[in-house]
């Protein structure tokens, strides 16, 4: 029999529904992995007393009624509050700040039935896509402990590969769901824009550039997640409709995939990238898609200079309060500074230069997806790097420029809203494992799902490769 923490939440949840397994059951042997596990990676942080945790599992052994993720011990990305615990961002401007309300998806996963054990780490405010900060430390690859594991949901991906939880909540501006999905062999997905609410607060028109979603070992367990935390708020614009989600393998038989590669050869790649995900796409092929190369077909620095117009003038949103106050301004890390003050010193025209860029790449991208059923592309430039380096400043010897260059290839998706999985891509000759980004059309999400399912069928990767721990 499959090790507990080795199953799906899909498993684990219809074993507890049939009687076979127990909440009790299921929170002994998540506490026992994280136990054996967590120390040296820190994927968990701010995990709750086990007594506690244990009493909750058997009081949900105790009801009747069952949500889609009764009794699942879950830890919420610590981005978002949970109540009663403390969500840092990864900021000493937050240590021991405990949250007293839940957000809006940790509200719906608690409804469901979900039982949180704890936080997962992110980087400090979840700015870069390696899981570094000063309150929590590092969190290290399962796969090579001296590597990163990616980020900003570095540790939900960790947690998740080496079997601490079945299932994670995600967030992605910049690629935070599938950069470390593809670098610890797991699935993340960045739904469509709306799918899954933020929080009605704040400002909720104009800076919609990041999303939370799921993450997981299997394709049935985003579906599963997905449709617990998405659907509609009626406190706030521009959601989706009411939508159930599946994970089914069906005939591809007919489908178009467009490869978009290295965007025309604009993007620096590290050696073997390219052509592990050319073998993973092989997979679609054999499945009876069409691939085919698409040449570039948007300006690489339209792109780039409307993402980072309109990142900046959000995340200068984001840290204005705390950029107001010296005592916190000295706190916040220095490329948070940084891309707060440019964002600062930008001007209504350049921001609206930056939308119009944005506009005319979504209407070029509507036009792609008249000819492909999906778009696809490398989940990330690099392969994982020291976890000493805070990020890399060259690709194939091209200087970066900033912090966040070496990301380039998430943004076609983050820009626009548009629906992109993650799914992994085996291993390098290196050891070390790669994802493929799978790019939908807006608020065609479950076609993706659909591919993904078929994939999975055919590769398993999770689950023929975990780490060796």
């Amino acid at each position: 029999m499959t090790d507990i923490h080795e199953m799906s939440a899909d498993t684990q949840v219809a074993l507890m529904a049939q009687g076979k397994l127990s909440a009790e059951e299921l929170m002994r042997a998540t506490l026992t992995r994280i136990g054996e596990v967590n120390g040296a990676l820190n994927a968990i942080v701010a995990l709750r007393d086990a007594d506690e945790l244990l009493a909750e599992a058997r009081a949900a052994d105790q009801v009747s009624g069952r949500g889609a993720l009764h009794g699942l011990p879950v830890a919420v990305k610590d981005l978002a509050d949970v109540a009663g615990l403390v969500t840092s961002e990864g900021s000493p401007v937050f240590a021991g700040k405990v949250a007293k309300t839940d957000a809006l998806h940790v509200a719906r996963m608690r409804a469901a039935g979900a039982i949180f054990i704890g936080k997962t780490n992110t980087p400090e405010f979840g700015l870069g896509s390696h899981t570094f900060n000063p309150v929590h430390g590092v969190t290290r690859n399962p796969y090579d402990e001296g590597l990163t594991c990616g980020g900003s949901s570095g540790g939900a991906a960790v947690a998740l590969a080496s079997g601490m939880v079945s299932i994670a909540d995600g967030s992605d501006m910049m690629g935070s769901l599938r950069n470390p999905a593809g670098w610890n062999n797991i699935y993340g997905f960045r739904p469509s824009w709306g799918r899954v609410p933020a929080e009605p607060a704040g400002d909720m028109y104009l800076h919609r550039l990041s999303t939370n979603g799921p993450m997981a070992r299997c394709p049935a367990d985003l579906a599963l997640l997905l449709n617990v935390i998405a659907g509609p708020d009626p406190r706030q614009p521009g959601v989706f409709a009411e939508e159930t989600f599946s994970a089914k393998a069906t005939d591809l038989r007919g489908k178009r995939i467009g490869w978009l590669g290295d965007w025309g050869g604009v993007w620096p790649m590290e050696p073997g990238i390219l052509d592990l995900c050319q073998a993973a796409l092989n997979v679609f092929e054999k499945a009876g898609c069409e691939v085919e190369l698409v040449p570039m077909p948007f300006s690489r620095e339209a792109l780039w200079e409307s993402w980072t117009t309109l990142r900046s003038w959000s995340i200068w949103a984001d840290l204005k309060p705390l950029m107001q106050v010296p005592e916190t301004h000295r706190q916040i890390k220095d490329t948070g500074v940084w891309e707060a003050e440019r964002g600062a010193a930008l001007s209504a025209e350049q921001v609206q230069q930056a939308s119009e860029m944005r506009s005319a790449w979504f209407r070029t991208a509507a036009a792609l997806f008249d000819r492909y059923d999906a778009l696809a592309a490398p989940t990330a430039q690099v392969w994982p790097f020291s976890v000493d380096q805070p990020y890399p400043t060259e690709i194939a010897g091209q200087g970066m420029d900033t912090y966040h260059r070496w990301m380039e290839l998430v943004i076609p998706a983050s820009l626009i809203g548009l629906p992109a999985l993650a799914v992994p891509a085996g291993f390098g000759t290196n050891g070390l494992p790669m994802g493929l980004q799978v790019i939908g059309r807006y608020g065609n999400d479950q076609a993706l799902l659909t591919l993904a399912e078929t994939y999975h069928h055919e590769t398993l990767w999770p689950q023929r490769h975990p780490p060796k721990r």
